[in-house]
């Protein structure tokens, strides 16, 4: 299945990692942001059907920018992406309504199960 995707890090090599891994996944990248608030501007400008989330970005941080994306749709479809040691931030994700998630370093198999499960 495919989907119009978000891409939100704060790393341009990571989005760049991120959007060929999708690409290659037969999904379309409609756009990027590099920190929390910038996901929320895109994600209300693109309306995408899945949104990759960094946890640690500058300005607003990958849960403070799910918990308004989340209130601005109850039904965005979203997969984070953290560093290794973010067990605690990745279960709070969860439960605020994230899909499932991916730790660095990415697995291209990995992003994309996790993109599918998300779109279930």
């Amino acid at each position: 299945m495919m989907a119009r995707v978000l891409v939100v890090d704060d790393a341009a090599f990571m989005r760049k990692m991120l959007t060929d891994a999708l690409s290659n996944g037969g999904h379309e990248v409609v756009g990027e942001a590099g920190n929390g608030v910038e996901a929320i501007q895109r994600f209300q400008e693109l309306r995408p059907e899945l949104i990759t989330l960094d946890i640690t970005m500058p300005e607003k941080d990958g849960l403070e920018a799910l918990r308004e994306i989340m209130a601005i749709d109850p039904g965005a479809k979203v997969v984070m992406c953290s560093a290794l040691g973010q067990e605690a931030k990745v279960l709070e994700s969860i439960k605020l309504g994230a899909k499932d998630f991916v730790v660095k370093p990415f697995q291209a198999e990995r992003v994309l199960d996790a993109v599918g499960k998300a779109l279930g």
